[in-house]
């Protein structure tokens, strides 16, 4: 049986008459340009989160970049995240202009050790950029405490964990910015591009609205050198269709997860566990293996789908050689990235396509 890694034509199948008739709204007032289909998107998104506002942008990259810039942080400066992420959110560092520092994180869910943040401070850090990655919250009051005791901004990269919750408040509402991404892959998705900052701050809503729209702050008013990275009007309408969804969505990835946990447990897997007061929403779901690369060419050679999120360090990376690590080489995620495997995880699964899975991997394990 053929398992994907994710699932989009299944999804679309789902909600195509709907996904039809909002993509219709706008193709038919022509309003292809942060239309009304961008605003209801926005307020949506605001009032699923929790937050004042929400500035929809061009990716998630975009979102935690300007995230960055309008805290006045840029040359000079310093931004602390973690070594296990994907590569934008440390580009999203970088193209401020500002010098990212990678903690290492924790062995047991994969996020920033907060534990160490603190030593990678230095007179010149003006932010720490959790990453609340495969759908985990990282450790917010660890981070929070830190954050207020070195007055630094927090900018929250949540763009795995679209309607993750820690200690029932949703990622994304506990320090200046929350930031997402809308890649179609993501647990909201759109059909491109596409990505939001949320906020509870005004001023700094309105600072985002004047960047994405090429430093506009009224027509032909230019205060800033601003960037075109508008949300466009067609992927707020299909996002708007999706976020009625997420919830459920997200629900059936948490009973998939279960189901997994509980079929590969008489595995040599690690498999991966939700923390204490989280909600955790599995954007992936990544084991590890002493043989990670033996099994995965054997299942896809039977069809099962699966990534590795991420064989290639940051740290590791030739656009960031030398870049700072704490502790240094970040030991941890090195390791780890040799490790890991992420099994096909989407809302669209089926019982019998984990079940699939796990005979695949037990088959493996007996050669």
């Amino acid at each position: 049986m053929k398992v994907n890694f994710v699932d989009l034509v299944a999804q679309y199948h789902s909600i195509r008459d709907e996904i039809h008739a909002e993509l219709d709204k706008v193709l038919s007032t022509g309003a292809f340009v942060l239309g009304p289909a961008v605003q209801e998107f926005e307020q949506a998104f605001a009032a699923y989160c929790g937050a004042d506002h929400c500035v929809g942008v061009n990716s998630g990259t975009d979102a935690l970049n300007l995230a960055v810039r309008v805290l006045g942080i840029g040359p000079g400066d310093e931004v602390i995240t973690v070594a296990n992420t994907f590569i934008a959110t440390v580009n999203a560092i970088a193209l401020a202009g500002a010098t990212p520092v990678l903690v290492d994180i924790n062995e047991s869910d994969y996020l920033i050790n907060a534990l160490l943040i603190e030593q990678a401070i230095t007179p010149r850090t003006k932010a720490i950029m959790p990453v609340h990655l495969y759908g985990q919250p990282a450790d917010m009051d660890a981070v929070m405490a830190v954050a207020r005791k070195h007055g630094l901004h927090v900018i929250e990269d949540a763009c795995q964990a679209h309607g993750a919750r820690y200690k029932g408040k949703a990622v994304g509402t506990f320090g200046v910015m929350g930031c997402f991404s809308f890649y179609p892959g993501k647990n909201l998705g759109s059909y491109g591009e596409g990505g939001a900052v949320v906020t509870n701050d005004p001023a700094l809503a309105e600072q985002i609205r004047v960047y994405r729209n090429v430093g506009q702050a009224a027509k032909y008013v230019h205060p800033v050198v601003g960037f075109n990275t508008r949300l466009h009007s067609m992927q707020a309408a299909v996002l708007k269709v999706k976020l009625k969804y997420l919830n459920e969505w997200n629900a059936k990835r948490r009973a998939f997860a279960a189901r997994y946990a509980e079929r590969l447990a008489g595995t040599s897997l690690v498999l991966p566990k939700a923390n204490p007061d989280v909600e955790h929403v599995w954007h992936l779901y990544v084991v590890q293996h002493d043989r990670r690369d033996d099994m995965l060419k054997t299942l896809q050679d039977q069809q099962i789908y699966c990534g590795i999120h991420y064989p290639v360090p940051v740290a590791n990376q030739t656009a960031y050689t030398g870049i700072r690590t704490v502790p240094a080489g970040a030991p941890a995620s090195a390791r780890f990235a040799k490790r890991i495997l992420s099994l096909p995880m989407h809302p669209d699964l089926t019982e019998e396509q984990i079940e699939t899975v796990a005979k695949a991997v037990y088959a493996f394990e007996r050669v």
